[in-house]
């Protein structure tokens, strides 16, 4: 499975045709479905553009984006949007249209996090940027009920990045942690860690927020390029 991650934190500076509103995410998922992507992850904005998880623009951005794609919907949860975890938290508890939602692991807050998604009906994502936030997953007691787990190292450095993956992979392994998992890696790191995932028969990223070129460097004109780009290289 191919997950479209159609803006992140980008703005329109760093690609003019980075999605903002309701209905430019919708289009863009629209393109990424028929590109292949089989999800789709985004950062909900407010009219200023800014990233929010308020309960009314997330609710509001993930039903018009799965009504018009057909596809499951993420919406980011990242501390790094609302960094006050009890803020974060009440809204989290009135969330009711995303499909899917983030808990970061090597945020502290991260249980709490998960729990308040599961407790409204709404799967969780458990995301690991190193072998040590898996300690903290397995500790959690609710590693088993997570969607996936998403195994995304933080360094750019291809080789620095893989070998991280292969730290992370062991730990689940070894806490016999067997949910599903996808890798994905950011800039640089992006299409190795993208095409040894599919290679190993993972589950993946691609979109916007990780990278803004195929792994040629060749500009591409949207986030379907992307997935289109990624889906080519599960045939070869």
């Amino acid at each position: 499975m191919i997950k479209a991650a159609l803006n992140g934190g980008r703005t329109r500076d760093e690609h003019p045709a980075v999605p903002i509103t309701a209905a430019e995410l919708a289009a863009e998922a629209v393109a990424c479905a028929a590109a292949g992507a089989g999800a789709i992850h985004l950062h909900a904005r407010d009219v200023s553009g800014a990233e929010t998880i308020d309960p009314a623009v997330v609710n509001e951005v993930a039903r018009v984006v799965r009504d018009a794609c057909g596809l499951p919907v993420g919406i980011s949860s990242s501390p790094s949007i609302e960094p006050d975890a009890v803020r974060r938290l009440e809204s989290l508890r009135e969330w009711r249209e995303p499909d899917f939602g983030s808990a970061m692991f090597n945020d502290p807050g991260a249980t709490s996090v998960a729990a308040a998604l599961l407790s409204r009906g709404i799967d969780v994502e458990a995301a690991v940027v190193t072998a040590g936030d898996v300690e903290r997953l397995a500790a959690c007691g609710l590693a088993d009920r997570m969607l996936r787990v998403i195994v995304e190292p933080e360094t750019e450095n291809v080789e620095e990045a893989l070998a991280e993956c292969g730290l992370i992979h062991a730990a689940l392994d070894a806490a016999g942690i067997a949910v599903p998992r996808l890798q994905h890696g950011m800039g640089a790191a992006c299409w190795p860690l993208a095409v040894d995932a599919l290679a190993r028969g993972w589950d993946t990223r691609i979109g916007f927020e990780d990278v803004l070129v195929l792994s040629d460097g060749s500009a591409v004109t949207g986030n379907a390029d992307l997935v289109a780009a990624a889906m080519a290289s599960v045939v070869l």
